[in-house]
């Protein structure tokens, strides 16, 4: 939403670019961390950890600050009364009890999706085909680059092609394995595929061993609101292609069943 200038309290926006300098990567940040990550001066970034940390939304040892458990309270008032969680999740819960992978409904957030609501095997953790553990898109609230996912490409492939030029522009596509799609014009290339097919099959270019498939969710006015993803380790699909075959009508027939209540 834009709001004219005067309206803008650039102290609040600062405030908020503070706890969202707080990620996976970096759970702990001292001032200098975080001036780098939010642009502010190391001064202003250390006044704002303090007051934050007095407000009782970060913790500290004195040095290094982390994010407290009343940051909580966001996100569970946010679950609590959001429309599309509530309406999506009995459907999740429906795919989860008749196919064994994780089930995720994502929407769009900058460079960034963000899983609003999920379903589907009990533990935190896969374990690919390589050995390696990954908390790929098992968690409400986890950030993944929409340019590697499925999802991401799904809710990009919903926007106009200048929406999607000046989402590019300026924005460099991360390398995130050996398969992810990085050169800005194949990335182009993708989205219009996706675009023509209506769903997305994102195979490795997140996370090694991690295939991820998404269609849109659509609301009753034909608006791509949110993007549904199934995602499977090799060890429980044997190839990104049978994984379209079993899930994919599985998805589709979802979104419809939904799209009434969204």
């Amino acid at each position: 939403m834009d709001i004219a200038k005067a309206d803008l309290i650039e102290g609040l926006a600062k405030g908020l670019a503070v706890l969202e300098s707080f990620d996976t990567e970096r759970q702990r940040l001292n001032a200098t961390l975080t001036a780098q990550r939010t642009g502010l001066t190391r001064a202003a970034a250390r006044r704002h950890l303090l007051t934050l940390a007095h407000l009782g939304y970060l913790e500290s040892d004195g040095r290094y600050f982390w994010l407290s458990s009343k940051v909580l309270g966001f996100s569970g008032s946010y679950l609590a009364s959001a429309r599309l969680p509530r309406a999506l999740q009995p459907t999740l819960n429906r795919l989860s009890a008749v196919a064994p992978e994780s089930f995720s409904a994502v929407v769009l957030d900058g460079h960034e999706v963000v899983i609003v609501a999920r379903a589907g095997i009990d533990r935190n953790l896969f374990t690919t085909a390589s050995g390696r553990v990954t908390a790929y898109g098992l968690h409400v609230g986890a950030r993944l680059p929409a340019h590697a996912t499925s999802t991401g490409r799904v809710l990009l492939a919903a926007q106009t092609r200048t929406a999607v030029n000046a989402w590019l522009k300026g924005h460099a596509l991360q390398r995130m394995t050996p398969k992810t799609t990085v050169d800005v014009r194949a990335f182009r290339a993708l989205v219009e595929q996706v675009r023509h097919d209506d769903y997305c099959l994102a195979s490795e270019e997140h996370e090694i061993g991690i295939h991820a498939l998404a269609v849109p969710l659509r609301n009753a006015s034909g608006k791509t609101v949110a993007a549904l993803n199934a995602v499977a380790t090799q060890g429980r699909i044997t190839s990104a292609a049978s994984m379209q075959k079993e899930l994919l009508p599985l998805l589709q027939d979802a979104a419809r069943e939904v799209r009434p209540l969204l």
